[in-house]
């Protein structure tokens, strides 16, 4: 027989996890790039719930040497769209806090352009040094900021933009899209041509039509002056440039452009410009990852690839689908629980155990 004494001091031990902390942390408070608050103070057990409240943003886990780069084997909420006019039932992200070591975290959105929302400061931080400290989230912060501005100084610098390669877009869903605009409906069933402006045909491309995770059409042929442009139809798609032995990985030197969020209800639809300047084979894909990989779903698409090769579009789309995906959203690390769950259900689950407990052990 348990003595009380015993049981008294198990209940004690197991008082901790019964009185973890919910820290709430909002998203993009205002249209703002910035998290709110931007940094604070967690014990180990405690969790932190990120609310996604406008436009398009992440929280990805990084380090305090490399502010704006995910951190190996971190944790990454993926992309958080949120339509313009949403008030409530905001998408949410929650990490545990399982060590007393701090905690770094950024936007991962418009990365390593100049329009970078972790270029712009918008970074957080659990358990950071103090304000003198070498890690204190101010040098923290700074390190970003540091970055968004070699960034901007970087594009500057260049005499002309790279064809296709960060031209021809804005900053992400609701900051404003750049480049042309097209209205319509997304139902139209094929690609059309007109002639463009300067020596060749403009060719159109939906992406993601009726929400389909595909592109519209798949594949295209198109000659050296002519302009490919990709209207965004429905949810959260991207384009990246990669190559048909790896279909869904990043080209070195290739273009990528931002994630453009498109709710169900939209009418004016963002697009993005790809001008063609010679007859080479040209790979894309999508990269979002969430929920799942919509490259290893067989959403690609190819710009002159020869169909009666074994370099076809069908043959390219095929190892896609075959390819693993190796990144997965909200992996399990130091301070994450492998996504979003409601942390306040964690913490009734410990309450109702522990009478449990001690009454089995009497």
């Amino acid at each position: 027989m348990f003595s009380k004494f015993y049981i008294f001091s198990l209940g004690l031990a197991l008082l901790p996890l019964v009185s973890a902390e919910i820290h709430d942390v909002n998203v993009g408070s205002k249209g703002a790039l910035s998290f709110e608050p931007e940094a604070l103070f967690a014990q180990i057990g405690d969790q932190v719930v990120f609310h996604f409240v406008t436009k398009n943003h992440s929280v990805t886990q990084s380090s305090l040497a490399s502010p704006c780069g995910l951190k190996e084997g971190g944790f990454d909420s993926g992309f958080m769209p949120v339509a313009l006019n949403q008030t409530d039932n905001f998408p949410t992200y929650t990490i545990t806090v399982n060590d007393t070591q701090p905690i770094w975290a950024f936007c991962n959105q418009a990365a390593n352009q100049p329009s970078s929302h972790c270029g712009a400061g918008m970074v957080f931080s659990v358990n950071c040094g103090a304000d003198d400290a070498p890690n204190s989230f101010k040098n923290f912060k700074s390190s970003a900021l540091a970055i968004g501005a070699k960034l901007k100084e970087t594009e500057a610098a260049s005499s002309t933009s790279a064809s296709g390669d960060s031209g021809g877009y804005g900053g992400g869903y609701g900051g404003g899209y750049g480049g042309s605009s097209a209205t319509g409906t997304g139902s139209a069933p094929q690609a059309s041509s007109t002639q463009a402006s300067g020596t060749g045909k403009e060719i159109k491309v939906q992406v993601g039509p009726n929400g389909d995770l595909a592109f519209n059409p798949p594949h295209v042929s198109a000659a050296p002056g002519d302009l490919v442009t990709f209207t965004f139809q429905q949810k959260n798609h991207s384009l990246v440039q990669s190559t048909f032995d790896a279909p869904c990985s990043p080209k070195d030197g290739g273009f990528k452009t931002d994630f453009f969020a498109v709710t169900g209800n939209e009418t004016t639809l963002p697009s993005w410009s790809l001008p063609i300047n010679d007859s080479s084979p040209v790979w894309i894909y999508c990269r979002q990852k969430v929920p799942k990989s919509h490259c290893n779903a067989g959403m690609v698409f190819a710009i002159n690839s020869d169909e009666s090769s074994p370099k076809s579009f069908s043959a390219f789309q095929k190892v896609a689908e075959d390819a693993s995906n190796s990144t997965a959203s909200g992996a399990a690390s130091t301070g994450s629980n492998n996504g979003a769950v409601s942390s306040r259900g964690l913490t009734i689950s410990f309450a109702l155990v522990i009478p449990v407990l001690i009454v089995s052990l009497l």
